[in-house]
């Protein structure tokens, strides 16, 4: 039963026109794109966060907060992120830094 149907599913895409075909293809580039981006951005800010925790030198912390601050930028160059969260983010995690008093 499922064969049968996902058989029926690659004849229905080879029948699409081959724009369409194209537009899928661009869009599952950019999406794969877009997810890899917020998951760097997302891994920084996890990395800086116990980074903090942790209590470690000023100048490493000050290197992943400078890091979150340039991935939230490019996520922005790149329209991942619209430029209110990415400036949320950065202030968030400059907030983060200077509670903890390791500036």
């Amino acid at each position: 039963m499922a064969e049968a149907e996902k058989k029926e599913e690659k004849k229905a895409i080879k029948e699409r026109k081959p724009t369409a075909l194209k537009r899928i293809q661009q869009s599952d580039k950019r999406n794969l794109n877009n997810r890899e981006m917020r998951s760097k951005v997302k891994t920084a800010i996890k990395d800086l966060s116990s980074a903090i925790e942790k209590k470690e030198d000023k100048d490493q912390v000050a290197k992943k907060l400078n890091m979150v601050f340039s991935l939230s930028d490019k996520a922005v160059k790149m329209n991942v992120f619209k430029k209110n969260k990415a400036d949320r983010v950065k202030s968030r995690s400059a907030m983060k830094m200077t509670k903890a008093s390791i500036k």
